[in-house]
């Protein structure tokens, strides 16, 4: 099987370092969001500088911006939703300098427990995407750094926060996410479903970067029938939760940046 042909060399025919080097000045830690909305409010709320504007594709251009929160620079970076997509510009960010990345955005909820801006931490993603078997061999299943996820967890303990740990089922495939599938993962342990977390954990093990990731519940998948919940209005409405999820997230960003540079 094709997926299964990994190669260990860290040389490929296309490297990132052919289009960046490392960026003077650049944040070691970046806190990445795929919401477009809620990336515009950080935006303008730290009145962010771009560093870098070279990240871009033929879809679009991906600026890469600083802001300085508590007296320490941070990178923010508006991702792109799906595991290929996102694993590229993150090696794009990797080679400026990052070695620290953040990942916070929304999921699907694989347990009636679990209500919608939620908050979960992944422990582990089961690797059902194409892009990380390119960055380690064959397995079911990635862990996530537990020192990220420690570093998380307190600081959502020191706001009393209620959250969820565990792990996450990563898919390309939105419109192909069965009900048996979804039995399946929920029988594996998984308690949400994304499209990125499992391939950049794996990126960001290769690469020898730390990995994190904050997910805040969005539509429901473990009923007899969809429950779409706030995935029709996450973009648009609820502004005091993405705020909430801002402050947390560029908390322990910092919190990041200080235990692991």
């Amino acid at each position: 099987m094709l997926l299964e042909e990994f190669d260990e060399s860290k040389k490929a025919v296309i490297n990132p370092e052919f289009f960046h080097k490392p960026l003077e000045g650049m944040p070691k830690t970046c806190v990445t969001f795929f919401s477009k909305s809620v990336m515009q409010q950080v935006i303008e709320t730290f009145n962010a500088e771009i560093i870098a504007d070279e990240i871009e594709n033929a879809t679009a251009k991906f600026p890469v911006y600083k802001i300085n929160v508590n007296g320490t620079d941070i990178a923010i970076f508006h991702s792109a939703v799906g595991a290929p997509a996102c694993v590229g510009n993150a090696e794009e960010l990797i080679s400026l300098g990052v070695k620290n990345i953040l990942a916070v955005g929304c999921c699907g909820c694989l347990s009636n427990d679990i209500e919608e801006y939620s908050i979960i931490i992944p422990t582990s993603a089961i690797r059902d995407e194409g892009t990380s078997y390119h960055y380690a061999k064959a397995e079911d299943e990635t862990i996530i750094n537990p020192k990220m996820v420690d570093i998380i967890e307190n600081v959502m303990n020191s706001h009393n926060i209620n959250y969820k740990k565990g792990k996450t089922w990563t898919t390309d495939a939105i419109f192909r996410e069965t009900s048996n599938k979804v039995k399946d993962r929920i029988s594996q342990g998984a308690i949400t479903v994304d499209m990125e977390c499992s391939a950049m954990n794996v990126l960001c093990k290769f690469r020898n970067v730390n990995y994190g990731q904050i997910f805040y519940g969005a539509d429901n998948l473990a009923g007899e029938e969809y429950d779409p919940r706030t995935i029709m209005t996450i973009r648009t409405k609820n502004e005091d939760a993405k705020q909430k999820i801002i402050s947390l997230a560029l908390e322990c960003g910092l919190a990041i940046d200080k235990e692991m540079n």
